[in-house]
């Protein structure tokens, strides 16, 4: 298999949790021996954060890191799509990308009549809080969108009339493990991005007042975080770190009692099933797991199982209470939610699943079981029949 995907940045992931999951399907992907290529642009936003605030150090400590992953980088202006896609047999293309790019590949993929499959990857809210920003893109070229979540996946069939499956982020197996248990640095860690305020109130809600109220050691790591942010941290004695690269996240979460998951706003509220990245990741490093609400529609956890979901604050403070007295549990807990991410939600079970997407488009009818949704779950008949036609 041949794979070719366009992503914002393989190289850096300073607010771009998309590159944790890349990095781990692509991985997946070269050890079944396919040949993959990675494009990303030229002075992207994120890379050029990071080398902005950090210098050119992090970028050779992901080529140390992940010495089998490389990317190319593109200019649109002169990135040739024949020469990028001459051999492909599958392509992705994330949702991040520039319209321009978006439109150029689906119609190249129409007007050569290329014999690649096309999927549009999906990891953000956009097609829901700025759906104008989707609508920029032409997609009659593609087979279809692999959304992060089913109620995305909905947005996109019924706003947008396109194919459309669920093909949920998940854990790099390879990178998101338990390490060796560390001298204990402090009680609860959070990692995640400030970002848009669009969790600024659930952050002082359900870590910063009960990290207080248990007089708690903890820290932050992430970025775009205001100053007034950092001096509302430092106020109450949490300690902020800054930017985390990925592949130090699970050193950094054996060294802390507890960690939290705290979603922002859009997916608590109008994307249901999307629980984003991160808790995927620590549950697989094996630390317990505290949750602010959030529905799990799709049923990919079992909340008191494989982690705590708190209400409300005053809620949340009592979970970690208990959780800091009572080790026991709190392992037990840990050791839950690890089996559930290696039984069903690592990158090697997404790649499966992408597998079993393209045998679908290939032979319709022919589809796979559990988390795909299927052309015959459109609410546009014709397009399905369409679709049943052209194979």
């Amino acid at each position: 298999m041949r794979c070719v995907i366009f992503t914002h940045s393989l190289v850096s992931d300073w607010n771009h949790g998309n590159a944790h999951f890349i990095r781990g399907i692509a991985a997946d992907m070269i050890a079944r021996d396919w040949r993959v290529r990675i494009y990303e642009p030229k002075a992207g936003w994120s890379r050029t954060n990071l080398v902005e605030n950090y210098g050119h150090g992090p970028v050779a400590d992901f080529e140390t890191a992940f010495p089998q992953l490389r990317s190319v980088e593109y200019d649109l202006t002169s990135l040739n799509l024949d020469h990028a896609l001459c051999d492909a047999d599958l392509v992705l293309v994330h949702e991040w990308s520039d319209p321009e790019l978006v439109n150029r590949i689906g119609a190249h993929r129409s007007k050569k009549n290329r014999p690649y499959q096309l999927f549009l990857h999906d990891t953000h809210h956009r097609a829901i809080t700025s759906p104008e920003s989707i609508a920029a893109f032409d997609l009659t070229g593609y087979d279809g969108v692999l959304a992060y979540g089913r109620a995305l996946g909905d947005v996109y069939r019924s706003r947008f009339a396109c194919n459309a499956w669920t093909w949920h982020e998940a854990a790099d197996a390879r990178t998101f493990y338990p390490r060796p248990q560390n001298e204990k640095h402090g009680d609860v860690v959070w990692i995640g991005n400030w970002g848009d305020e669009e969790r600024a109130l659930e952050l002082r809600e359900f870590f910063i007042r009960p990290v207080v109220r248990l007089g708690l050691k903890a820290a932050v790591y992430g970025v775009r975080y205001p100053d007034s942010a950092l001096a509302e941290l430092a106020d109450v004695g949490i300690e902020y770190r800054g930017w985390l690269p990925n592949y130090r996240v699970p050193e950094v979460f054996s060294r802390y009692r507890l960690t939290m998951h705290i979603p922002r706003r859009p997916y608590a509220t109008l994307l249901h099933g999307i629980p984003t990245i991160r808790p995927f990741e620590a549950l697989a490093c094996g630390i317990p797991l505290v949750s602010a609400p959030w529905k799990d529609s799709e049923a990919l956890f079992q909340a008191g199982r494989d982690y705590l979901m708190a209400r409300d604050g005053d809620e949340m403070t009592d979970l970690v209470r208990i959780l800091l007295l009572y080790p026991s549990l709190a392992a037990k807990l840990a050791q839950n939610g690890l089996a559930t991410i290696r039984s069903r939600h690592t990158c090697a079970h997404r790649v499966e699943e992408l597998m079993s997407i393209s045998r679908s488009v290939r032979q319709p009818g022919a589809f796979s079981n559990g988390s795909v949704n299927t052309l015959s779950s459109l609410p546009n008949a014709e397009l399905a029949a369409a679709r049943e036609g052209a194979g």
